[in-house]
């Protein structure tokens, strides 16, 4: 599992740097302010969550991993097709209804938030 979420993490935060970039260079004359808007909350909140995945990867590497973290990793990739990828989807197309699929995608990231604070309950010496 560590590898899958390391390598996950990589692709995921390589893929939000180019995106960002897009947005920045390639959409700015294409999409309306508000667009862009979303755009970038997309990115940002990939670039968060596969950082958040990477620290996860590596605390199940170091510590055996407690039982919920995987669910948090699964969680956070959950997370950024649903939230992400909706935000993406929804500035490039202007489908108003894609926006109904965003929250389910952030109920996914914060039980991956909840996961880890669970697991970090559950620490019996320091990492």
């Amino acid at each position: 599992m560590t590898r899958v979420f390391l390598f996950c993490a990589a692709l995921l935060g390589g893929l939000a740097v180019a995106a960002g970039a897009f947005g920045s260079h390639a959409l700015r004359d294409q999409l309306s302010a508000r667009s862009l808007e979303i755009f970038d909350t997309a990115v940002r909140y990939q670039m968060f969550h596969a950082l958040a995945l990477a620290v996860v990867a590596l605390w199940v590497e170091r510590t055996g991993g407690a039982p919920l973290l995987p669910t948090a990793g699964i969680a956070f990739l959950v997370g950024i097709a649903l939230f992400s990828g909706s935000l993406y989807a929804l500035s490039l197309s202007g489908i108003k209804w894609l926006g109904a699929i965003t929250p389910v995608g952030g109920v996914a990231f914060m039980i991956g938030w909840a996961c880890l604070a669970l697991a970090a309950l559950s620490l019996k010496s320091p990492m």
